[in-house]
């Protein structure tokens, strides 16, 4: 997930988008415990495009 393209999106779908990564992310850390999970860095990942999310959405609010 690239910032420029979080940086066209509106503060709603910002909203949905980090909503929809923190369920993902949910869904990756049980998949992790009970595991069925390949790949753990998917879970490393998800928290970083989570924080992306979360940067761009204050960076708009603040201006």
């Amino acid at each position: 997930m690239k910032v420029k393209d979080l940086q066209n999106l509106t503060p709603d779908e910002l909203k949905e988008k980090k909503d929809g990564l923190k369920k993902e992310l949910f869904s990756l850390r049980l998949q992790a415990k009970s595991g069925k999970l390949e790949k753990h860095s998917t879970i490393r990942s998800t928290k970083r495009d989570v924080a992306r999310v979360l940067t761009v959405l204050t960076q708009k609010e603040r201006s």
